[in-house]
C-alpha cells in the first residue's frame, strides 16, 4: 500500500505535464519544432487573418460610431468594409503577417520547448507545474516580440484606412517608412508588443497546461471511448481555444495602444500622443473610458479563441508527423 501511494502521485503529474505528442515534439530537434511552428502559424492565419483586419479597424476607431460613421462592431465593420471598399481589402497587408508567421510562431514553440527544458532544471522541478508553465509562455512571448515588431508595422499602416492610401503595398509600405522616419522606426512600439506578446503567450501556454491536465488522457492502448488520436485532438482543441480566450483576454489594453503607437508616422522633434504602453493605456481610458481598452475584442476572441485551437491541433499533427520520420 505505501509503495502504490508514493507512485500514484508521481502517475498524475505526469499526466498533467502535456499529451503524448507535446513529449515527441519536445526531444525534436531545432529545425522540426521551427517546421511544426511555421506551418501552425501560416494555417492559423490563412483562415482568420480578415479578422484581424476587422480588429485592428476597430482599434484605430478614436470614440463610438455615430450616424453612421465608424464601426458599430465587428459586423458592421465587416460589412462596410466589403461594401465601401470590397472583399479584397478584407486581406489588404496580409503579405507582412505571412512573412512574420514562420518565424513567430516556429520561435514561439520552439523557445516555449527550449524554456521549459532550462527553468524545469534550474529550478530543480521534476515536472512542469502552474507557475513554471506561464513563466516559459512569458519568457516564449519576450523571444517572439523581438522578430514581429517590424511586421507588425507594417501590417498595422496597410490595415488602417487613414493612411493605407499612402501605399501601394508591402515593399512601397517599408521603404517609406524608412526613409521618410528611419529604420528604427520599423520598431516603433516594440515596448507595447514585447508586454503584449509576454501576456498573451503567458495565458495561452499555462492554460494548455491546466486543460490538458483536466482531459481525459489519451489511451494507447485503445481502452478509452475514444481512439487515441481523436482524444489527442480534442485535448489539443480545447486547450488551444482555452489559452487562446484568456491570452486574448488578458492583453487586450495593450493590443489596442500597440495598434495605436504604431499607426502614426513619427515626426522628427514632435511627442507622439501614444509612445510607451502603460501611459498610453492612461490617455486611453481618460479620454475614451475604460471600454475602450478593450476596442476589438470580440474580433480577437473570434480569431484567436478557434484560431488557438487550429494553431495547437496543426502543430501537434506536423510535430507528430516529423517524430515519426526523424
Amino acid at each position: 500500500m505505501g509503495s502504490s501511494s508514493k507512485k500514484e502521485p508521481v502517475v498524475r503529474d505526469q499526466a498533467m505535464v502535456t499529451t503524448v505528442q507535446k513529449e515527441k515534439a519536445k526531444t525534436l530537434p531545432f529545425r522540426y519544432q521551427f517546421a511544426a511552428g511555421a506551418v501552425a502559424g501560416i494555417s492559423e492565419i490563412l483562415v482568420m487573418y480578415p479578422l484581424d483586419v476587422v480588429k485592428t479597424r476597430i482599434q484605430l476607431q478614436h470614440g463610438v460610431a455615430k450616424d453612421g460613421q465608424g464601426y458599430a462592431g465587428v459586423m458592421d465593420c465587416f460589412r462596410k468594409i466589403i461594401r465601401n471598399e470590397g472583399v479584397s481589402r478584407l486581406y489588404r497587408g496580409m503579405t507582412a503577417p505571412i512573412l512574420m508567421e514562420v518565424p513567430k510562431r516556429a520561435i514561439k514553440f520552439s523557445s516555449n520547448a527550449h524554456f521549459t527544458s532550462l527553468y524545469t532544471s534550474a529550478f530543480s522541478a521534476p515536472s512542469l507545474k502552474q507557475p513554471l508553465a506561464i513563466l516559459t509562455g512569458a519568457s516564449a512571448g519576450a523571444t517572439e516580440s523581438l522578430i514581429v515588431v517590424p511586421f507588425e508595422l507594417l501590417k498595422i499602416r496597410l490595415q488602417d484606412k487613414r493612411s493605407a492610401s499612402r501605399y501601394s503595398g508591402l515593399v512601397d509600405c517599408f521603404s517609406k517608412v524608412v526613409r521618410q522616419e528611419g529604420i528604427l522606426a520599423l520598431y516603433n512600439g516594440f515596448e507595447a508588443t514585447l508586454w503584449r506578446h509576454v501576456v498573451w503567450n503567458a495565458g495561452y501556454f499555462g492554460c494548455i497546461f491546466q486543460v490538458r491536465a483536466q482531459m481525459p488522457q489519451p489511451k494507447a492502448d485503445g481502452s478509452g471511448r475514444v481512439s487515441e488520436k481523436t482524444q489527442k485532438t480534442l485535448n489539443d482543441l480545447a486547450a488551444g481555444f482555452v489559452g487562446g480566450v484568456v491570452g486574448t483576454t488578458w492583453n487586450t489594453p495593450l493590443d489596442v495602444v500597440k495598434s495605436r503607437i504604431q499607426s502614426v508616422q513619427k515626426i522628427k522633434g514632435e511627442r507622439g500622443k501614444y509612445e510607451w504602453a502603460w501611459p498610453s493605456l492612461r490617455v486611453v481610458a481618460r479620454e475614451e473610458g475604460w471600454r475602450a481598452l478593450y476596442k476589438g475584442y470580440m474580433a480577437k476572441i473570434l480569431r484567436f479563441g478557434p484560431g488557438g485551437g487550429v494553431l495547437l491541433v496543426v502543430y501537434s499533427a506536423v510535430a507528430e508527423f516529423l517524430a515519426g520520420v526523424a
